[in-house]
Order: structure tokens, then sequence, then C-alpha cells
């Protein structure tokens, strides 16, 4: 099935056609910047933007960085306060006529990775967890997604976990990867006695550079960096449609 995914992020809004059997991207990324602030109007024009030129009418599956609640932003960190109570899925459609599948960004990822990635074929517990701007988190129990865990939120060394290992902690404090790899390993520690994960997948920026701290993680779960990387929001978004129940994602 040819899906038009979308991945709404703090500083782009990205959009390319997925084949959701292969994994696969039809077309190069198109992008725009979001907007600043990035209320619901300015939000929705931008995603327009993408389904106009795409000159797509059909099924449209987006990425959005927030807890979502059947289609109902419950949350904002990246985007404008205003987002919280608005039915995204009504915004989206009536602004382009498209009907949509709005799943929160990291859950899009880790749909991305479960489905055509490193944890393709994976059973038992598999975390997903996204670093860069903040830590982003998917969970799966036998390729079934639990929806919007928010597991960068939970404390490291009496701070909050984003706080104390994202990506753009290491570059606001200046740490090299070994002293910022031992940061990321405690975060996982106190990860790994919460959920007791069988695999943990390493998603966003950092895993770029996976081999630079991969030698400081001590976890007993099985690690691997994400395979699909820039692209794993996109395909995630898309991946979306694959289900009658997106509060119930099952990896195919």
């Amino acid at each position: 099935m040819r899906i038009l995914g979308i991945d709404i992020g703090g500083s782009g809004v990205k959009g390319a056609f997925v084949n959701t059997e292969t994994g696969e991207m039809e077309t190069e990324r198109f992008r725009v910047e979001t907007p600043k602030p990035a209320t619901p109007e300015q939000v929705a024009s931008c995603v327009k933007e993408i389904c106009d030129h795409f000159e797509w009418k059909g099924k449209v599956g987006c990425g959005f960085p927030a807890v979502i609640q059947h289609g109902i932003v419950r949350t904002a960190s990246n985007i404008d306060k205003s987002w919280i109570g608005v039915n995204a899925k009504e915004k989206f459609k009536e602004l382009t006529g498209n009907d949509f599948q709005i799943v929160n960004d990291a859950d899009a990822a880790g749909l991305a990775e479960m489905n055509f990635g490193a944890g393709r074929g994976k059973n038992g517990v598999v975390v997903t967890i996204t670093v860069g701007t903040g830590i982003g988190s998917a969970v799966f129990t036998d390729g079934v997604l639990l929806p919007n865990t928010e597991f960068g939120h939970i404390m490291v060394k009496e701070q909050v976990g984003e706080k104390y290992a994202s990506d753009a902690t290491r570059k606001k404090d200046d740490l090299n990867w070994d002293k910022w790899g031992k940061r990321f390993s405690d975060y996982l520690d106190r990860l790994e006695f919460l959920l007791w994960p069988d695999m943990i997948i390493i998603g966003g920026g950092a895993s770029k550079k996976f081999d630079k701290f991969d030698k400081s993680l001590k976890t007993k779960a099985e690690i691997k960096p994400a395979e699909l990387q820039n692209n794993a929001g996109i395909i995630g978004a898309a991946c979306a449609w694959r289900t009658n129940h997106p509060q119930n994602f099952k990896v195919e």
C-alpha cells in the first residue's frame, strides 16, 4: 500500500511516499521548516504544503511530537501549548481533505524499526529509545506497541533522564563521547531496572555515532543501533495505517 508519511519535528516537517509492505520510501523527502510558534494553524499549513507538493489525495500517516489519544493531542513540548486538546486528525483533514492516522513520533520510529529495521522479527520486550533534543521511547511486547510511553522523563541521578543524557545535553555540556556514554549507560540502567527488556534499539541523531559510545553501555539487554535513522519517523507514520486500531499497533 502506498501511503504518504509525514514526520513533524521541532525543526522540520518532512514527508515522502512509503510502500508500507516493504518499508521503502518511494520518493525523496520533502521538507519545510517547523513554524515558530508551532500553533495548530501554522503546523496544519505545513502539512497541507507537503500534501500539495505530492499532489496527494488519500491516506496520510503522521508522526507527532506529543502524546496522542485517539487523534487528540494531550501534551506539547516542541510545539505550541495551544495544541493541547486539539483533534489533530480532524484539523489536518479539514484543511487537506485527506484521512489521517496520528501517532506519537517516538512510537512511529519504533514501528519502523520493528517492522523493517533492527527489531524485525524480534519477540519479547523491545524498547526503542530515540536520542536527540530529548529522549523518546517506544515499548513493544511480542510486537504489540504500548503507545505514548514517556520514559525520557524517568529520574536518573536525581535529574530527569533527558536532561541528564540527551544528545542536546552532550552538546550543551561539551561532553566527549566517552563521558556522555557513561551518562547514557546510567539512563539505560535505570530503564532496564523498570522494564527488563530483551532488546534496546538506539535511534535518533546519536545512533549515527553508536560506535563512539557503545563500549560505555553496560546493560544486560541486547543493544542495537537503529537501521532506518532519519527516515524512521516517516516510514513508521505511514505504517500506522497497517492497523484499524492505532492505539494497539501490532507488528506484522
